[in-house]
């Protein structure tokens, strides 16, 4: 699988075709993005890159320190992630701050590992979980592709790996983009609602049309 790190990349990388990936949390935008890695896609991760920046020694942790304080900073120098996310989803305010914090910052590692990975695959996916939320997001990609998932499954998937609050699972959905903003702004949907043996086909399928468009953008068509 192509995944890129967060290292700087020179101002002229090409930009390459590039797929945004995205749907509600619990919707398997992780296990989806794997296979098409094992496609050759090469996959960019937002979250990946956020825990980057939040781990010791990242470049988000000393605003975050000096905006929220000493106390939403862990003992071993990362963010404290659990009382970060209770304060950003019960204070719009805080949830705002910590954004412009990470947001700027997250979009630059990005694009520049966007750039590096074009010229080794043949597109890139951009694994977004807030995409349709974001319209600067929205521009950076040729295509959106949406992981769904009905809402109950969508909770139980995330009660299994997290083991979050019900009420604090409710509010993390409450907050970002529904499923019908979701579906209405995808050019492809790969619904996500049983075993993940099923995913196979259908991500090779969506890998064979990328391809193609890849190809087609690459001449200018």
């Amino acid at each position: 699988m192509a995944r890129t790190s967060a290292a700087a990349s020179s101002p002229s990388e090409p930009r390459g075709y590039r797929v945004g990936l995205t749907g509600g949390i619990g919707s398997g935008k992780s296990a989806v993005s794997e296979r098409f890695g094992e496609l050759g896609a090469a996959i960019v991760d937002s979250d990946e890159i956020a825990r980057a920046l939040t781990a010791p020694g990242g470049c988000a942790i000393a605003p975050i320190r000096d905006f929220f304080g000493p106390q939403f900073i862990a003992a071993d120098g990362s963010l404290d992630r659990d009382r970060m996310r209770a304060l950003a989803f019960r204070d719009r305010s805080a949830k705002a701050q910590l954004e412009a914090i990470l947001h700027p910052r997250i979009r630059e590692v990005t694009e520049e590992a966007a750039g590096r990975a074009s010229r080794a695959a043949p597109y890139v996916i951009l694994v977004v979980p807030l995409l349709i939320e974001s319209r600067t997001w929205r521009r950076r990609v040729d295509r959106l592709l949406v992981v769904d998932c009905p809402l109950a499954r969508q909770r139980a998937r995330i009660a299994v790996r997290s083991g979050l609050d019900p009420a604090l699972v409710d509010s993390i959905i409450a907050q970002q983009a529904s499923r019908y903003e979701r579906l209405d702004a995808a050019d492809d949907i790969l619904v996500n609602d049983g075993p993940l043996d099923n995913l196979a086909p259908r991500v090779a399928r969506l890998h064979r049309r990328y391809l193609e468009l890849a190809a087609r953008a690459a001449l200018g068509l």
